[in-house]
This record gives C-alpha cells, sequence and structure tokens, in this order.
C-alpha cells in the first residue's frame, strides 16, 4: 500500500532535479551555507582575534622599526610621500584574506575527515553551486575582518580617503575569492589535516613575502633582479596591488585582469577536482 506512493515521490523529485531548481532553492543553499559559516566564525573568536594580530604587529611594531629605512618614495597610487605603515596597510589587508583563506580549506579538509563535507556533496543541487556559496562565505568573513583591522588603522592614524572605504570593497571581494579559491583547491589534494600546517607554510610565506605586501618592487629590482621577477610572477602581488589602488579610488587594469583570471583558473581547478567523476576527491572515495 506504500509502495505507490513513495515511487510516486521518488518520480516526483525526479522530475523536479530534470527541471532544475528555482532561484529561491539557490538562494536558501546559499543563505545556509554563508550562516553555517558564520556560525562558526563566531564560535571560533581566537581566529578573530588571530587575523587582527598579525598584520597589527606589523604595523605596530615593525613598522615603527622600519619607518626611518624603508622610506616610500613618490609612486602610483600616491601623490606624495607616505609613511611606511601607510604603505603596508594594503598588503597587511590582503594578508587578512591570504589567512582566511587557507583557514577555510583548513575547515574544508576537517570536515572532510569528520564526515561533514558528505552532507553537502551529496546535496541534490549542483555541486559546483555548493562549492561557490562556500567559497562567497569565506570571502564574507574575510571582508568583515579586513574592515575591523582599517577601523584599527584609523584609530593608529592612518587614514586612506574616505570614499576608499566604500571604493576598495569590490576589490577586496575579487581578492578574497581569488585566496579563497586557491586555498579550496590546495584543500582537494591534501589527504589528512595533519599535513594541513605544512602546506599552509609552504604557500603563506612564500606568497607574503615575495611579494609588494611590505616593500616596493623597485627595490626588490634594485637589490635582487631575481626576486623581483618572482615577485612578478605571484598572485599576491597583483591581489595587493588591487587592493591599494582601490583604497585609493584608483583602478590598477592590470592587477584587476589577473586577479580575475587567477581567480578562474583557481576555481575551476577546485570544482574538477571536487568532481568526483574527474577530480582528487573521488578518488579517495565518498568524503
Amino acid at each position: 500500500m506504500t509502495t505507490a506512493p513513495a515511487a510516486g515521490s521518488e518520480l516526483h523529485r525526479t522530475d523536479e532535479a530534470r527541471r532544475g531548481f528555482s532561484l529561491r532553492q539557490y538562494l536558501i543553499c546559499l543563505s545556509g551555507v554563508v550562516w553555517r559559516e558564520g556560525l562558526r566564525f563566531l564560535h571560533q573568536r581566537e581566529r578573530f582575534v588571530s587575523a587582527l594580530v598579525r598584520p597589527l604587529v606589523w604595523l605596530l611594531i615593525f613598522a615603527a622599526g622600519f619607518r626611518s629605512v624603508l622610506g616610500v618614495s613618490i609612486i602610483p597610487p600616491y601623490d606624495t610621500y607616505v609613511l611606511y605603515e601607510e604603505y603596508i596597510t594594503p598588503g597587511l589587508m590582503a594578508m587578512i584574506q591570504l589567512f582566511n583563506g587557507m583557514q577555510s580549506s583548513l575547515s574544508m579538509v576537517y570536515d572532510r575527515e569528520m564526515g561533514n563535507m558528505r552532507i553537502l556533496l551529496v546535496s541534490p543541487l549542483p555541486r559546483w553551486f555548493i562549492l561557490v556559496s562556500k567559497l562567497m562565505a569565506g570571502t564574507a568573513v574575510s571582508v568583515i575582518q579586513v574592515y575591523a583591522y582599517l577601523l584599527i588603522a584609523w584609530l593608529w592614524g592612518i587614514e586612506p580617503p574616505k570614499l576608499g572605504y566604500l571604493t576598495v570593497l569590490p576589490a577586496l571581494v575579487l581578492s578574497g575569492m581569488m585566496l579563497g579559491a586557491l586555498g579550496m583547491l590546495l584543500s582537494s589534494m591534501i589527504k589528512q589535516l595533519e599535513n594541513f600546517a605544512g602546506v599552509m607554510n609552504f604557500v603563506i610565506f612564500p606568497m607574503f613575502f615575495a611579494s609588494s605586501a611590505l616593500y616596493p618592487l623597485w627595490r626588490v629590482q634594485e637589490t635582487s633582479p631575481i626576486l623581483y621577477v618572482v615577485c612578478q610572477l605571484n598572485p599576491f602581488t597583483y591581489a595587493v596591488e588591487l587592493v591599494r589602488f582601490a583604497l585609493y579610488c584608483q583602478v590598477d587594469w592590470k592587477s584587476l585582469g589577473v586577479v580575475l583570471g587567477c581567480t578562474a583558473v583557481f576555481l575551476a581547478g577546485a570544482l574538477i577536482a571536487y568532481d568526483p567523476s574527474k577530480g582528487l576527491i573521488g578518488r579517495r572515495g565518498p568524503a
């Protein structure tokens, strides 16, 4: 007696899947993933504190010592000489997003080991949309952290143009998406949670130090042409410059193009890696 209704409901769900999902269903999925990431962020207060401690150490301690040694000349987007702490502020903003992207990928590795990832990946919604929703949620968290840092920097005397607080938002979203997609791609390659710390150090610190976050590239070119080439090939350099120009109400078109291109490449690689029929996740089992 109960077999026919069950079969009918199964056919009804199959017909719905063939027709595709409505916009409301996609929005419910997106809001659920964002809400979950937001709750995790609220419950992990030490994550928020640690995200601010790292850039504040550079701003409040290292910048004071390097101010007289690493003076910055008049270079775009600056119209005059700037203090060292003002120069490194965009780089520290991107640094927050870099660490957040790696933290988000760490949570994906943890969820995969604990089995929570299976709940998301077996959803009837397209897997690419679930992963993109996860990426957008991580980017939103990183943007909140960056604005919290900008508030502390303003109290310290770092005052970009008032309009810059608004014009930098699209740059933060794009750079956060790029770095989050990179972290997602790395999470697909890491089999165990214990291996992630080494991978983070291997990726984060070379990307951060071999960029324009702490010193202008013309100084690097004067002292080490090889390192200058490495900095030019580093996608994080263009994320920093995109944020730097946007903070001063300008657009660096080269950096914008590189960030968009790298985002597309990293995200495509992550989507392929998380496809059980093509990527690395499918070769390791249902998780």
